[in-house]
Protein backbone atom coordinates (compact mmCIF):
# COMPACT_ATOMS: atom_id res chain seq x y z
CA UNK A 1 0.00 0.00 0.00
CA UNK A 2 2.59 2.63 0.69
CA UNK A 3 4.38 1.57 -2.07
CA UNK A 4 1.90 2.12 -4.34
CA UNK A 5 1.73 6.06 -2.48
CA UNK A 6 4.99 6.55 -2.86
CA UNK A 7 4.92 6.13 -6.50
CA UNK A 8 1.74 8.98 -7.00
CA UNK A 9 3.60 10.85 -9.18
CA UNK A 10 3.57 8.24 -12.17
CA UNK A 11 0.23 7.89 -12.25
CA UNK A 12 -1.30 11.47 -12.19
CA UNK A 13 -0.71 12.59 -15.15
CA UNK A 14 1.85 15.76 -14.11
CA UNK A 15 5.29 15.78 -14.70
CA UNK A 16 7.56 14.35 -11.62
CA UNK A 17 9.78 17.55 -12.41
CA UNK A 18 6.99 19.55 -10.95
CA UNK A 19 6.74 17.36 -8.15
CA UNK A 20 10.12 17.59 -7.23
CA UNK A 21 10.21 21.25 -7.61
CA UNK A 22 7.37 22.15 -5.45
CA UNK A 23 9.25 19.73 -2.83
CA UNK A 24 12.19 22.05 -2.67
CA UNK A 25 9.88 25.26 -3.32
CA UNK A 26 8.95 26.18 0.08
CA UNK A 27 12.96 26.00 1.30
CA UNK A 28 13.43 28.91 -1.13
CA UNK A 29 10.40 31.06 0.42
CA UNK A 30 11.45 30.23 4.12
CA UNK A 31 15.08 31.24 3.46
CA UNK A 32 13.87 34.55 2.46
CA UNK A 33 12.87 35.61 5.49
CA UNK A 34 14.96 37.41 7.41
CA UNK A 35 14.13 35.40 11.32
CA UNK A 36 15.92 32.64 12.30
CA UNK A 37 13.07 31.48 13.95
CA UNK A 38 10.94 31.89 11.18
CA UNK A 39 13.26 30.01 9.80
CA UNK A 40 13.51 27.14 11.78
CA UNK A 41 9.80 26.51 12.31
CA UNK A 42 8.93 27.23 8.32
CA UNK A 43 11.67 23.61 7.96
CA UNK A 44 9.94 21.91 10.83
CA UNK A 45 6.63 22.25 9.00
CA UNK A 46 7.96 21.33 5.47
CA UNK A 47 8.78 18.11 6.65
CA UNK A 48 5.98 17.90 9.32
CA UNK A 49 3.90 18.38 6.22
CA UNK A 50 5.44 15.98 4.05
CA UNK A 51 5.97 13.40 6.63
CA UNK A 52 1.84 13.96 7.81
CA UNK A 53 1.25 13.50 3.67
CA UNK A 54 2.48 10.02 3.30
CA UNK A 55 0.57 9.20 6.90
CA UNK A 56 -2.65 10.35 5.31
CA UNK A 57 -2.36 8.16 2.22
CA UNK A 58 -2.31 5.04 3.67
CA UNK A 59 -5.35 6.13 6.35
CA UNK A 60 -8.47 5.05 6.55
CA UNK A 61 -11.41 5.83 8.23
CA UNK A 62 -12.02 8.90 10.35
CA UNK A 63 -8.28 9.44 10.69
CA UNK A 64 -8.26 10.89 6.67
CA UNK A 65 -10.43 13.52 8.54
CA UNK A 66 -7.58 14.14 10.82
CA UNK A 67 -4.68 14.16 8.58
CA UNK A 68 -6.55 16.45 6.46
CA UNK A 69 -7.63 19.50 8.74
CA UNK A 70 -3.77 18.99 10.15
CA UNK A 71 -2.08 19.47 6.66
CA UNK A 72 -4.46 22.19 5.69
CA UNK A 73 -3.47 23.96 9.16
CA UNK A 74 0.15 23.51 7.93
CA UNK A 75 -1.04 24.71 4.31
CA UNK A 76 -2.55 27.98 5.68
CA UNK A 77 0.33 28.93 8.42
CA UNK A 78 2.67 28.40 5.29
CA UNK A 79 0.52 30.90 3.52
CA UNK A 80 0.66 33.44 6.51
CA UNK A 81 4.18 32.98 7.60
CA UNK A 82 6.05 32.54 3.74
CA UNK A 83 2.97 33.21 1.71
CA UNK A 84 3.93 29.86 -0.24
CA UNK A 85 0.70 28.71 -1.43
CA UNK A 86 2.04 25.43 -3.39
CA UNK A 87 1.25 22.96 -0.22
CA UNK A 88 -2.62 23.29 -1.36
CA UNK A 89 -1.62 21.82 -4.82
CA UNK A 90 -0.65 18.60 -2.61
CA UNK A 91 -3.70 18.54 -0.72
CA UNK A 92 -5.85 18.86 -4.06
CA UNK A 93 -3.92 15.81 -5.31
CA UNK A 94 -4.43 13.48 -1.94
CA UNK A 95 -8.43 14.59 -1.80
CA UNK A 96 -9.38 13.79 -5.67
CA UNK A 97 -7.75 10.27 -4.25
CA UNK A 98 -10.26 10.08 -1.91
CA UNK A 99 -12.86 7.26 -2.49
CA UNK A 100 -15.73 7.75 -0.36
CA UNK A 101 -17.77 11.17 -2.08
CA UNK A 102 -19.12 12.51 0.62
CA UNK A 103 -15.95 12.71 2.54
CA UNK A 104 -14.08 13.85 -1.38
CA UNK A 105 -16.96 16.58 -1.19
CA UNK A 106 -16.26 17.35 2.69
CA UNK A 107 -13.05 17.81 2.42
CA UNK A 108 -12.74 19.35 -0.73
CA UNK A 109 -15.16 21.98 0.50
CA UNK A 110 -13.15 22.57 3.31
CA UNK A 111 -9.99 23.05 1.86
CA UNK A 112 -11.16 25.21 -1.14
CA UNK A 113 -12.49 27.59 1.48
CA UNK A 114 -9.90 27.47 3.74
CA UNK A 115 -7.28 28.43 0.60
CA UNK A 116 -9.14 31.29 -0.78
CA UNK A 117 -9.42 33.02 2.44
CA UNK A 118 -5.56 32.40 3.42
CA UNK A 119 -4.85 33.31 0.16
CA UNK A 120 -7.02 36.08 0.13
CA UNK A 121 -5.69 37.28 3.89
CA UNK A 122 -2.29 36.55 3.26
CA UNK A 123 -1.41 37.66 -0.37
CA UNK A 124 -4.66 39.33 -2.12
CA UNK A 125 -4.83 41.96 0.42
CA UNK A 126 -0.71 42.85 0.40
CA UNK A 127 -0.93 44.49 -3.20
CA UNK A 128 3.19 44.66 -3.85
CA UNK A 129 2.52 40.63 -3.19
CA UNK A 130 0.15 40.11 -5.30
CA UNK A 131 1.24 41.76 -8.21
CA UNK A 132 4.15 39.74 -8.19
CA UNK A 133 2.39 36.30 -7.51
CA UNK A 134 -0.58 36.88 -8.90
CA UNK A 135 -0.04 34.27 -12.23
CA UNK A 136 0.58 31.46 -9.32
CA UNK A 137 -2.24 32.24 -7.29
CA UNK A 138 -4.10 32.36 -9.91
CA UNK A 139 -2.78 28.56 -11.14
CA UNK A 140 -3.38 27.16 -7.63
CA UNK A 141 -7.02 28.55 -6.93
CA UNK A 142 -7.76 27.12 -10.43
CA UNK A 143 -5.81 23.98 -9.25
CA UNK A 144 -8.04 23.39 -5.83
CA UNK A 145 -11.09 23.60 -8.18
CA UNK A 146 -10.15 21.27 -10.93
CA UNK A 147 -7.66 19.23 -9.73
CA UNK A 148 -9.79 17.22 -7.68
CA UNK A 149 -12.77 16.43 -9.36
CA UNK A 150 -10.15 15.28 -12.56
CA UNK A 151 -8.28 13.08 -10.47
CA UNK A 152 -11.48 11.38 -8.32
CA UNK A 153 -12.89 11.34 -11.50
CA UNK A 154 -10.14 9.05 -13.17
CA UNK A 155 -10.18 6.95 -10.02
CA UNK A 156 -14.04 6.25 -10.78
CA UNK A 157 -13.32 5.33 -13.88
CA UNK A 158 -10.37 2.94 -13.35
CA UNK A 159 -12.50 1.25 -10.97
CA UNK A 160 -15.43 0.88 -13.53
CA UNK A 161 -12.85 -0.62 -15.83
CA UNK A 162 -11.26 -2.98 -13.20
CA UNK A 163 -15.44 -4.18 -12.33
CA UNK A 164 -15.79 -4.60 -16.07
CA UNK A 165 -13.00 -6.57 -16.73
CA UNK A 166 -13.55 -9.00 -13.63
CA UNK A 167 -17.03 -9.30 -15.52
CA UNK A 168 -15.98 -10.22 -18.36
CA UNK A 169 -13.62 -12.83 -16.49
CA UNK A 170 -16.16 -14.15 -15.24
CA UNK A 171 -18.61 -14.14 -18.23
CA UNK A 172 -15.65 -16.11 -19.91
CA UNK A 173 -14.94 -18.90 -16.77
CA UNK A 174 -19.01 -19.20 -16.92
CA UNK A 175 -19.37 -19.75 -20.75
CA UNK A 176 -16.74 -21.90 -20.45
CA UNK A 177 -17.83 -23.98 -17.56
CA UNK A 178 -21.12 -24.47 -19.28
CA UNK A 179 -19.38 -25.49 -22.87
CA UNK A 180 -17.65 -28.37 -20.76
CA UNK A 181 -20.87 -29.45 -19.29
CA UNK A 182 -22.72 -29.20 -22.57
CA UNK A 183 -19.73 -31.49 -23.92
CA UNK A 184 -20.11 -33.60 -20.97
CA UNK A 185 -23.91 -34.11 -21.62
CA UNK A 186 -23.61 -34.69 -25.64
CA UNK A 187 -21.17 -37.11 -24.73
CA UNK A 188 -23.45 -39.04 -22.56
CA UNK A 189 -26.05 -38.91 -24.65
CA UNK A 190 -24.06 -40.21 -27.62
CA UNK A 191 -21.46 -42.19 -26.20
CA UNK A 192 -22.90 -43.17 -22.45
CA UNK A 193 -25.94 -44.88 -23.69
CA UNK A 194 -24.24 -47.05 -26.86
CA UNK A 195 -21.64 -48.13 -25.27
CA UNK A 196 -23.74 -49.53 -22.18
CA UNK A 197 -25.88 -51.06 -25.37
CA UNK A 198 -22.43 -52.65 -26.84
CA UNK A 199 -21.46 -54.17 -23.41
CA UNK A 200 -25.27 -55.75 -22.98
CA UNK A 201 -24.99 -57.47 -26.74
CA UNK A 202 -21.16 -58.33 -26.13
CA UNK A 203 -22.10 -59.96 -22.89
CA UNK A 204 -25.40 -61.79 -24.51
CA UNK A 205 -23.73 -62.40 -27.69
CA UNK A 206 -21.15 -64.21 -25.37
CA UNK A 207 -23.43 -66.01 -23.55
CA UNK A 208 -25.15 -67.38 -26.78
CA UNK A 209 -22.08 -68.55 -29.18
CA UNK A 210 -22.44 -72.03 -27.73
CA UNK A 211 -25.85 -72.26 -27.15
CA UNK A 212 -27.31 -70.50 -30.11
CA UNK A 213 -24.71 -69.54 -32.54
CA UNK A 214 -27.11 -67.83 -35.16
CA UNK A 215 -28.16 -65.63 -32.42
CA UNK A 216 -24.88 -64.33 -30.84
CA UNK A 217 -24.32 -63.65 -34.27
CA UNK A 218 -27.06 -61.63 -35.03
CA UNK A 219 -26.21 -60.16 -31.48
CA UNK A 220 -22.57 -59.14 -32.63
CA UNK A 221 -24.23 -57.18 -35.57
CA UNK A 222 -26.47 -55.38 -33.88
CA UNK A 223 -22.96 -54.47 -31.95
CA UNK A 224 -21.09 -53.20 -35.31
CA UNK A 225 -24.12 -51.09 -36.12
CA UNK A 226 -24.29 -49.51 -32.90
CA UNK A 227 -20.56 -48.78 -32.72
CA UNK A 228 -20.56 -47.61 -35.90
CA UNK A 229 -23.47 -45.23 -34.97
CA UNK A 230 -21.96 -44.17 -32.13
CA UNK A 231 -18.71 -43.25 -34.04
CA UNK A 232 -20.85 -41.17 -36.85
CA UNK A 233 -22.56 -39.42 -34.01
CA UNK A 234 -18.82 -38.47 -32.19
CA UNK A 235 -17.63 -37.10 -35.40
CA UNK A 236 -20.88 -35.22 -35.75
CA UNK A 237 -20.45 -33.83 -32.23
CA UNK A 238 -16.61 -32.96 -33.10
CA UNK A 239 -17.19 -31.32 -36.12
CA UNK A 240 -20.01 -29.16 -34.13
CA UNK A 241 -17.87 -28.33 -31.91
CA UNK A 242 -15.03 -26.70 -34.24
CA UNK A 243 -17.05 -23.58 -35.34
CA UNK A 244 -19.59 -23.31 -37.96
CA UNK A 245 -19.10 -20.06 -39.93
CA UNK A 246 -22.47 -18.81 -40.93
CA UNK A 247 -21.72 -18.15 -44.31
CA UNK A 248 -19.97 -22.08 -44.55
CA UNK A 249 -23.93 -23.31 -43.16
CA UNK A 250 -25.65 -20.86 -45.39
CA UNK A 251 -23.91 -22.80 -48.09
CA UNK A 252 -25.15 -26.03 -46.80
CA UNK A 253 -28.66 -25.06 -46.08
CA UNK A 254 -28.48 -24.14 -49.80
CA UNK A 255 -28.06 -27.83 -50.28
CA UNK A 256 -29.94 -29.78 -48.29
CA UNK A 257 -33.19 -27.19 -49.43
CA UNK A 258 -32.65 -28.22 -52.85
CA UNK A 259 -32.03 -31.92 -52.00
CA UNK A 260 -35.43 -31.80 -50.88
CA UNK A 261 -36.67 -30.06 -53.67
CA UNK A 262 -37.75 -26.55 -51.48
CA UNK A 263 -36.71 -23.36 -53.29
CA UNK A 264 -34.64 -21.01 -51.40
CA UNK A 265 -35.29 -17.39 -51.63
CA UNK A 266 -32.98 -14.39 -49.90
CA UNK A 267 -29.42 -13.34 -50.55
CA UNK A 268 -26.64 -15.49 -52.23
CA UNK A 269 -24.22 -13.99 -50.23
CA UNK A 270 -24.93 -12.98 -47.14
CA UNK A 271 -22.18 -10.88 -45.03
CA UNK A 272 -21.68 -10.21 -41.30
CA UNK A 273 -19.02 -8.27 -39.59
CA UNK A 274 -17.32 -7.92 -35.94
CA UNK A 275 -19.62 -10.90 -34.80
CA UNK A 276 -17.26 -13.02 -32.52
CA UNK A 277 -17.10 -16.45 -33.41
CA UNK A 278 -19.20 -17.82 -30.61
CA UNK A 279 -22.11 -15.63 -31.76
CA UNK A 280 -21.54 -16.83 -35.43
CA UNK A 281 -21.51 -20.40 -34.42
CA UNK A 282 -24.75 -20.22 -32.36
CA UNK A 283 -26.79 -18.79 -34.85
CA UNK A 284 -25.11 -21.61 -37.56
CA UNK A 285 -26.35 -24.10 -35.33
CA UNK A 286 -30.07 -22.47 -35.15
CA UNK A 287 -29.96 -22.43 -38.55
CA UNK A 288 -29.09 -25.95 -39.24
CA UNK A 289 -31.85 -26.90 -36.87
CA UNK A 290 -34.66 -24.33 -38.51
CA UNK A 291 -33.81 -25.71 -41.83
CA UNK A 292 -33.89 -29.38 -40.60
CA UNK A 293 -37.88 -28.65 -39.37
CA UNK A 294 -38.47 -27.33 -42.51
CA UNK A 295 -37.60 -30.02 -44.19
CA UNK A 296 -39.04 -32.96 -41.93
CA UNK A 297 -42.08 -31.44 -40.47
CA UNK A 298 -43.57 -28.05 -42.56
CA UNK A 299 -43.96 -29.54 -46.02
CA UNK A 300 -43.16 -26.24 -47.58
CA UNK A 301 -41.88 -25.53 -51.33
CA UNK A 302 -40.06 -22.22 -50.82
CA UNK A 303 -38.20 -20.98 -47.76
CA UNK A 304 -36.49 -17.74 -47.37
CA UNK A 305 -33.24 -16.65 -45.20
CA UNK A 306 -32.54 -13.15 -44.37
CA UNK A 307 -29.44 -11.62 -42.17
CA UNK A 308 -29.69 -7.67 -41.10
CA UNK A 309 -26.87 -6.24 -39.13
CA UNK A 310 -27.46 -3.09 -37.56
CA UNK A 311 -25.46 -0.84 -34.72
CA UNK A 312 -28.05 -2.35 -32.51
CA UNK A 313 -28.37 -5.78 -32.72
CA UNK A 314 -28.48 -8.87 -35.54
CA UNK A 315 -31.37 -10.41 -37.07
CA UNK A 316 -31.90 -13.50 -38.60
CA UNK A 317 -35.06 -14.60 -39.94
CA UNK A 318 -36.03 -17.71 -41.56
CA UNK A 319 -39.52 -18.23 -43.01
CA UNK A 320 -40.96 -21.07 -45.20
CA UNK A 321 -44.65 -21.45 -46.53
CA UNK A 322 -45.41 -24.57 -44.91
CA UNK A 323 -47.93 -25.52 -42.11
CA UNK A 324 -46.05 -25.65 -38.75
CA UNK A 325 -47.74 -29.21 -37.19
CA UNK A 326 -46.82 -28.93 -33.78
CA UNK A 327 -49.17 -27.61 -31.31
CA UNK A 328 -49.17 -24.62 -29.80
CA UNK A 329 -48.56 -26.34 -26.22
CA UNK A 330 -45.51 -29.05 -27.29
CA UNK A 331 -43.74 -26.27 -30.25
CA UNK A 332 -40.78 -25.50 -27.84
CA UNK A 333 -40.15 -29.14 -26.80
CA UNK A 334 -41.26 -30.99 -30.06
CA UNK A 335 -39.33 -29.20 -32.60
CA UNK A 336 -35.77 -28.36 -31.42
CA UNK A 337 -36.68 -24.99 -30.12
CA UNK A 338 -35.86 -25.54 -26.62
CA UNK A 339 -32.33 -26.08 -27.89
CA UNK A 340 -32.27 -23.05 -29.96
CA UNK A 341 -33.30 -20.87 -26.93
CA UNK A 342 -30.89 -22.32 -24.77
CA UNK A 343 -27.73 -22.18 -27.20
CA UNK A 344 -28.85 -17.93 -27.45
CA UNK A 345 -29.28 -17.08 -24.03
CA UNK A 346 -25.39 -17.66 -23.36
CA UNK A 347 -25.07 -14.56 -25.60
CA UNK A 348 -28.26 -12.54 -24.59
CA UNK A 349 -30.14 -13.72 -27.35
CA UNK A 350 -33.85 -14.33 -28.39
CA UNK A 351 -35.76 -15.99 -30.34
CA UNK A 352 -39.62 -15.22 -31.66
CA UNK A 353 -42.26 -18.13 -33.21
CA UNK A 354 -45.03 -16.58 -35.70
CA UNK A 355 -46.98 -19.25 -37.42
CA UNK A 356 -49.13 -16.63 -39.52
CA UNK A 357 -48.70 -17.51 -42.78
CA UNK A 358 -46.42 -19.78 -42.99
CA UNK A 359 -43.99 -20.78 -40.22
CA UNK A 360 -41.69 -17.44 -39.06
CA UNK A 361 -38.55 -17.72 -37.15
CA UNK A 362 -37.13 -14.51 -35.95
CA UNK A 363 -33.40 -14.91 -34.13
CA UNK A 364 -32.17 -11.54 -32.20
CA UNK A 365 -28.82 -11.17 -31.18
CA UNK A 366 -27.32 -7.98 -29.84
CA UNK A 367 -24.83 -6.73 -32.03
CA UNK A 368 -22.09 -5.48 -28.82
CA UNK A 369 -18.96 -5.57 -30.55
CA UNK A 370 -17.11 -2.44 -31.48
CA UNK A 371 -15.93 -1.91 -35.15
CA UNK A 372 -12.59 -2.20 -36.15
CA UNK A 373 -9.84 0.45 -36.49
CA UNK A 374 -9.33 -0.46 -40.00
CA UNK A 375 -13.21 -0.09 -40.67
CA UNK A 376 -13.39 3.35 -38.92
CA UNK A 377 -11.12 5.16 -40.79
Amino acid sequence: MLKRYMTFQKNSGISPYIWTILCILPFYFIFQTASPIKIIVGIILTILFFVFYRIAFISKGWPVYLWTFILIGISITSTSLFSYVYFAFFLSYFIGNIKERVTFLTLYFIHLISTSVSINFSIVQMDELFLKQLPFVIIIWVSVILLPFNIHNKKEMGQLEEKLEDANKRISELVKLEERQRIARDLHDTLGQKLSLIGLKSDLARRLITKDPDQARNELKDVQQTARTALSEVRKMVSSMRGIRLKDEIVRVKQILKAAEINFEGNQDISIKNVPLLTENILSMCLKEAVNNVVKHSGATSCSISIEQSWKELVMTIHDNGVFKVEEDKDIRGSGLLGMKERLEFINGSLELQTKEGTTLVIRVPNDVKPSLKEEA
